[in-house]
Order: structure tokens, then C-alpha cells, then sequence
């Protein structure tokens, strides 16, 4: 199958270079490599991410609220 996908230059630049070092191809190695991200399962959900609160002092930040992404990036932007 035929697809189309947007990659960071960089990226595809070392991934060609290692598909030739290789001697295969850049689209059988992304293919091994997907095969092999797929066949590993899921990932251990207790490593999950978990996000820290803004404290100052031990207390949450005034005004930071988690549910208002646009709020908490003018909070991020704002001058001390």
C-alpha cells in the first residue's frame, strides 16, 4: 500500500543513512521497524506520565488552572 508521511528531515536523513549501511531499503526498514514497535505491546501502563503541578513553596500556583490550555500557556508566557 501506497501512503504519504510528513517526517523531520533529520530524522529521514539517518534513516536512510542506516538503511544503506544496511543494504536495504528506507521503506523496508521503517516497515521492520514498525513491525517491530508493533509486535512489542503496549507499554507498561505504570510508566505512564504524569504531569507536576506548578508549585511555588509546596502550593499549587495561583491562577493555574490544568483544564485551560490557553490559559496555562499565557501563564507560561507572562513576565514574572
Amino acid at each position: 500500500m501506497k501512503t504519504t508521511l510528513n517526517f523531520d528531515d533529520h530524522l529521514i536523513r539517518t534513516a536512510k543513512i542506516l538503511a544503506a549501511q544496511q543494504g536495504e531499503t528506507l521503506t523496508r526498514l521503517i516497515e521492520r521497524a514498525l513491525r517491530d514497535y508493533l509486535q512489542a505491546g503496549p507499554r507498561d501502563s505504570a510508566r505512564q506520565f504524569r504531569a507536576k503541578l506548578l508549585t511555588k513553596r509546596g502550593r499549587a500556583v495561583a491562577g493555574v488552572n490544568l483544564d485551560d490550555r490557553d490559559a496555562l500557556y499565557e501563564r507560561m508566557e507572562a513576565p514574572d
